[in-house]
């Protein structure tokens, strides 16, 4: 049950009865991931590793002593996908207006900045490993932007190979599931405040949902800005496929592949910020905000069990080595601009 298998299956709505089995499996892992957090605060006095962490790790080991069937893959991608973006959109019942401002006008054009550098840096990085051009393309994106959303957005506009999109996204979901994971223990070791945090995963998790995961563990405060800076790259992709379309050489009588609207601005972002307005407004009562955030938390550490379910190391290790470098390389220097970014607001 590949990454590419779990989202097509979340992408096809699942009907009730399909989705059960894998959600149930989904659910018995987050209880195992709550039970072992409540044993380290028995034992230790606090946790050292979160549930939204544990339920990965739990669901990797999973993953690894057993592969499930293709009768819990619907309900699997139901979680990973569907799930956690139902947990964005209650994340946004907890976003002021005045959060949203207080990223500042530096940071607001220092993100478009950002993910342009990092496009053509990742670009280059993949030609000199000898990287095919649409396969560099499709990494140098996925990588600035929004991970396997902005892949999958990008592969028909340059005419991808279907076995370079499947690559670029097997390689970038696993290490996506590692930027999570070891995110916060970086934020120890650099001794950033909860707000240089939030937007420096922002900056660096490749999807928004994960940006919650990584940066949940660490405080409200940090999954509000990481969410709030990661909107904004993600509306980078609108335009960067507008650029690509324009760029990509046509026959003159083929028509120019356009990509959907959906994926260019997801539903769930359209709710987020739907709530955030609402929340502004005055309109979300006091009494709800917590008990919202609560909930994005515990649907998270849900769709955290079935993302690392999805975990498969056989593949990743089938993934050639110039993908490997480029992906990593290219998250490295997207972690560097991040950290001059922050360092130039003063926040490092």
């Amino acid at each position: 049950m590949t990454a590419a298998a779990l989202t097509h299956h979340a992408s096809v709505s699942p009907r009730a009865p399909r989705i059960v089995p894998g959600l149930l499996l989904c659910f018995a892992i987050t209880a195992a991931a709550y039970g072992a957090q409540a044993l380290e605060v028995r034992l230790f006095g606090r946790a050292w590793l979160e549930a939204l962490v544990l339920a990965i790790l739990i669901g990797a080991a999973v993953r690894a002593c057993w592969t499930p069937g293709e009768r819990f893959a619907p309900g699997v991608g139901f979680s990973a996908k569907v799930v956690l973006e139902i947990a964005v959109v209650l994340l946004g019942a907890t976003v002021s207006g005045a959060a949203i401002l207080s990223v500042g006008a530096v940071l607001l054009v220092g993100i478009p900045t950002l993910v342009a550098v990092a496009i053509l840096g990742s670009y280059a990085v993949g030609r000199l490993l000898k990287m095919p051009h649409k396969m560099a393309v499709l990494v140098a994106c996925g990588n600035a932007i929004c991970g396997n959303s902005a892949i999958a957005a990008i592969a028909p506009v340059i005419d991808a190979d279907g076995d370079d999109v499947a690559a670029a996204i097997a390689f970038t979901a696993v290490l996506g599931v590692a930027v999570v994971l070891l995110l916060p223990m970086l934020a120890i070791s650099l001794h950033l405040t909860p707000h240089a945090f939030g937007i420096f995963a922002g900056l660096t998790v490749y999807a928004v949902p994960q940006v919650l995961a990584a940066t949940a563990p660490v405080s409200a405060l940090s999954a509000q800005m990481g969410t709030v800076v990661k909107l904004v790259r993600v509306l980078m992709l609108g335009p960067v496929v507008l650029v690509l379309s324009w760029m990509t050489p046509r026959p003159q009588d083929e028509r120019r592949t356009r990509t959907p609207l959906h994926h260019l601005v997801p539903w769930f972002i359209v709710a987020f910020l739907a709530l955030i307005g609402a929340r502004s407004a005055g309109l979300i009562p006091q009494a709800l905000i917590h008990p919202a955030g609560a909930a994005a938390t515990g649907l998270t550490v849900v769709a955290m069990a079935a993302l690392g379910l999805a975990v498969d190391l056989p593949a990743m290790a089938k993934v050639g080595p110039r993908v490997a470098a480029t992906v990593v390389l290219s998250l490295v220097m997207l972690g560097v601009l991040a950290g001059l970014l922050l360092r130039l607001l003063g926040l490092a």
